[in-house]
């Protein structure tokens, strides 16, 4: 079993923010997969996909993403998911709006949605998928920066960075992790 977590803030006045690319990824792959994101537990919603006899869970904490630990580790812990089998996607300040990078492990980072998982999972070590939103200009205060939306010159570059992600998502259903590292970075 795998488990495929998207980072965002639930609610309309959150769709589309730098702060909800993770989330963004996870509504491609829910037409991609024809999911039905409509199990509500764990404090978040989620489908299964197969992959064969497999079963990929795709969840959306519905925590605010500085609780996102509490949707992922219940829902692990309750089908018995192993750390290297879980893939989060969340947005990064320290790469450029479009990149992405994919990790096996690391720190937080300072991302408060990834310290909530380390800090609800016992461990950093679990795969993720970053994409970059960039940092905001002096004297704009980090949080209304993840929370905005991204100017017009950058849709285009997130969208994409969005889909390669979704890519990379789908890449990991039929391939080890470190290969799909090895082409997506």
């Amino acid at each position: 079993m795998k488990l495929v977590v998207g980072l965002g803030n639930p609610g309309k006045k959150y769709d589309r923010t730098r702060h909800n690319v993770g989330f963004d990824v996870i509504d491609v792959l829910e037409k991609k997969w024809r999911l039905d994101l409509s199990e509500q537990k764990f404090k978040g919603v989620y489908g299964v996909e197969r992959n064969g006899t497999e079963k990929i869970f795709v969840l959306k904490p519905l925590t605010y993403m500085n609780l996102s630990g509490e949707s992922v580790g219940a829902l692990m812990k309750y089908f018995q998911i192993e750390p290297d089998n879980l893939l989060v996607i969340y947005d990064d300040l320290d790469l450029e709006p479009g990149k992405i990078r994919l990790r096996q492990k690391g720190s937080h980072g300072g991302h408060n949605g990834i310290k909530s998982i380390i800090q609800h999972t016992g461990t950093q070590n679990f795969n993720r998928v970053r994409i970059g939103i960039g940092r905001p200009d002096p004297g704009l205060a980090v949080p209304d920066y993840v929370l905005g939306k991204f100017p017009p010159e950058d849709q285009p570059k997130v969208e994409d960075a969005v889909e390669r992600a979704a890519e990379a998502v789908d890449t990991w259903k039929k391939e080890p992790f470190l290969q799909v590292m090895n082409k997506f970075n």
